[in-house]
């Protein structure tokens, strides 16, 4: 099954998916160090004025600031893929619970009282493991 989006979208996407990878490369951590280098070398030059205390602080945020987009865009994508990968398992086992499918969009009550259910399923398994392994 295909699903095609539209060309600014799935450029922006190969170009958000390229960028968050190469920022989380060893390469790119190498770039950062350096230029940092080279801004503490260029320290004595500049007298450590606050333009030169302004440039580290200006270029850092603005890489941050668009850096934490391009990563956000590619986590949403993971995120949103794995859900439909387990929505699809679950739609594909008899005994599996089909409300589970859509549990991301229940509140935070209703996710707290799912995960306490199934926290007692958990207890109930360990105690049958438990009996069934527990020497005589």
């Amino acid at each position: 099954m295909t699903i095609n989006g539209g060309g600014s979208e799935k450029g922006f996407h190969v170009f958000a998916t390229q960028a968050a990878y190469w920022v989380g490369t060893k390469w790119a951590f190498l770039a950062a160090l350096f230029v940092v280098l080279g801004w503490l070398v260029a320290g004595p030059y500049f007298h450590y004025s606050d333009t030169w205390q302004l440039v580290i602080n200006t270029g850092t945020t603005v890489v941050t600031f668009l850096v934490v987009f391009l990563i956000q865009n590619t986590q949403n994508r993971d995120a949103t893929a794995i859900h439909l990968k387990l929505d699809e398992i679950i739609k594909s086992i008899d005994k599996a619970q089909n409300e589970m499918i859509d549990i991301e969009h229940l509140s935070d009550e209703e996710l707290q009282k799912l995960s306490h259910k199934y926290q007692k399923v958990r207890e109930e398994c360990d105690t049958r493991i438990r009996r069934r392994t527990k020497p005589t």
